[in-house]
């Protein structure tokens, strides 16, 4: 399923939905879908906020990909290329109380399996893949 957004915070939020109610239908456990749902809001919004400067008359892609044991998302967008695979891992420690940034990818990359990034045709492409062990029934 693709989607195509435009540069906005409620149209990031609809494909978070569009992502929650997929993954209801795979019968995927929530724990995993919410940090998966958590990866995409992130990614999303830093496209409509950095990328595009919320402007809004600008759209950017979402895929949603499954199969029996992992989703994949991939965003593409026309931003000034940037790489998020390539910010430094930061750990937290204790009462951390440094300015806010880079954590975003932090987020991502606890919640997802796999992170990937190329510049293709004037286009930023990352690929988020969660792999996920079928639903029992159980959340």
């Amino acid at each position: 399923m693709t989607l195509v957004l435009h540069a906005t915070p409620q149209e990031v939020m609809g494909a978070v939905e569009a992502l929650q109610a997929l993954g209801q239908a795979l019968r995927i456990p929530e724990k995993q879908i919410f940090g998966l749902a958590l990866a995409l809001e992130e990614c999303a919004s830093n496209i409509v906020n950095h990328a595009y400067q919320r402007d809004a008359r600008q759209t950017f892609r979402v895929t949603f990909e499954s199969t029996a044991n992992r989703v994949s998302l991939e965003l593409r967008d026309h931003g000034p290329a940037f790489d998020p695979t390539q910010a430094p891992v930061i750990e937290k420690q204790g009462d951390d109380d440094r300015l806010p940034g880079g954590w975003g990818i932090q987020l991502v990359r606890r919640y997802v399996d796999e992170v990937r990034y190329a510049r293709e045709r004037n286009e930023n492409v990352l690929r988020l893949v969660k792999h996920f062990e079928p639903a029992t029934g159980q959340k």
